[in-house]
């Protein structure tokens, strides 16, 4: 099976390998960095195999992180173009092709393309390191040592990336299994609901992560304000286990807080077409925030730990020196945490950009029916904008509270014991910063997609066939 008849134009499915490129860039510049700081930590006499190991690991963690959220991103973009032809795979399986084979189209397609994304990307990340390293030592801020200029770590990340992008697409393609030679007939462009039976088992094992998380997440700050080993552990594990269980809920969550924030869109046309398009199809809607969701969660949750971590030292009993040397550690390990979280919440703001792109492709033909009965050029643009308002004000917002939530409880978990009340934080440039950038993503994901919507004739959109 060919798998651009299941995915259609290769452009459509670009997302996964700009996803997969940038993660590839990521994983090469960081594990390039690893390799060079360990090379220069052997060239001033130091212990450089053991700065290398402890190095390669805190990349590996962190090139785990990013992975797992182009993953999510990647599962959102392949669900989102598969949404958009359920017809055709509906009408593929009425002239006698079979469930796995489309899949595994699906499959090949995405991968490939996630292959050649990583490949490039890797290939880019390692190109300028290399051109970093080399002005860095002209320049006397590195020692002339024996680097690398390909680091071995390098091809497995690009291998873990691009399967990775193929599990994802795996599990995004789960639409193609649900598309039946009736729905062609029926003309039906939307997958079927869940059955009764599974929308419970999804809403009990929801509530479930989500309580037992909590839970955890209590009693590591218990164990954290009477100074028992083990409190980060546990109040990692229950903030693992509620963002889980606030994953598999997505479908149930999400689209609530949709519906609260798009009530304050207004009451005008293009507001009133909005905020109903913002929550019409659930599974949509669900797939445009989380992975946003996800990147302001962890870009907030180590900005809001470090915060309440300084605010908990100065509290201590230090000298005038020891606060000094504390608040730069600490102000230093959470600039540098945030810089490498950046790039997850960058790869989150593209799969966002891209899926909104798509959802709006795929409305072509509505679009072009709300022209005929008078919607303004100016008009379309309002109601995709404030689409897209709402989805990613619901997104920073939710992701937000959750960070402030998981940083302030994972710093109670480490330092409880040596401050008195609750370690408390709040990051205001930071959350202040994410806003920015919140608004400066909802101008990039509508303003393309609306230009676009409103270029085509409201005949040719009425003409189209979605």
């Amino acid at each position: 099976m060919n798998s651009s008849l299941v995915l259609g134009d290769r452009r459509e499915v670009g997302t996964v390998g700009l996803v997969a490129g940038m993660c590839g860039f990521y994983a090469g510049a960081l594990v390039l960095g690893a390799d060079l700081l360990a090379a220069d930590a052997r060239a001033g006499g130091g212990q450089g195999g053991a700065v290398g190991v402890i190095l390669d690991t805190v990349a590996a963690v962190f090139i785990i992180v990013a992975v797992y959220v182009a993953a999510v991103v990647i599962v959102n973009a392949v669900e989102t173009v598969l949404a958009g032809r359920l017809r055709e795979i509906a009408v593929l399986r009425l002239l006698g092709a079979e469930a796995r084979s489309l899949r595994a189209a699906v499959v090949r397609g995405a991968t490939l393309v996630a292959a050649l994304g990583a490949l490039a990307g890797v290939v880019t990340g390692t190109a300028v390191g290399d051109l970093t390293r080399t002005l860095l030592v002209a320049g006397g801020s590195l020692r002339d040592a024996d680097y690398a200029w390909f680091p071995t770590l390098a091809v497995p990340a690009a291998v873990v990336t691009t399967t990775a992008a193929a599990a994802a697409s795996w599990v995004g393609s789960r639409a193609v299994l649900r598309a039946t030679p009736a729905q062609a007939l029926l003309g039906a462009s939307i997958p079927p609901a869940e059955s009764r039976r599974a929308g419970s088992l999804r809403r009990l094992t929801t509530f479930g992560l989500i309580g037992f998380g909590a839970l955890t997440l209590v009693a590591a700050a218990v164990l954290g304000e009477q100074g028992g080993p083990g409190g980060l552990l546990l109040a990692t594990l229950g903030a693992t286990t509620s963002a889980s269980g606030f994953l598999l809920g997505a479908r149930m969550i999400v689209p609530a807080l949709v519906t609260m924030v798009a009530r304050l869109l207004g009451g005008d046309p293009p507001s009133v077409v909005a905020a109903r398009n913002a929550v019409r199809e659930p599974s949509r809607t669900t797939r445009s925030v989380l992975g946003l969701v996800i990147g302001v969660t962890l870009m907030t949750t180590f900005t809001a730990g470090s915060s309440a971590l300084r605010a908990a030292a100065r509290s201590w009993e230090l000298t005038p020196t020891q606060a000094v040397q504390t608040d730069e550690i600490l102000r230093n390990v959470s600039v540098v945490m945030t810089c490498v979280v950046v790039v997850s919440s960058a790869i989150a703001a593209v799969g966002f950009a891209s899926t909104m792109s798509l959802s709006v492709i795929q409305r072509t033909r509505e679009i072009g029916l709300l022209r005929a009965l008078g919607f303004t050029a100016d008009q379309v643009r309002t109601m995709i904008t404030k689409e897209s308002i709402a989805l990613s004000a619901t997104a920073i917002t939710f992701g937000m509270a959750l960070g402030l939530v998981y940083g302030a409880l994972g710093a109670q978990s480490i330092v409880g014991f040596q401050t008195d009340g609750f370690v408390w934080g709040v990051p205001g440039a930071v959350l202040a910063s994410i806003a920015c950038c919140g608004v400066l993503l909802v101008l990039v994901a509508s303003w393309v997609p609306s230009s676009r919507a409103v270029a085509v004739a409201p005949v040719e959109a009425l003409s189209a066939d979605r």
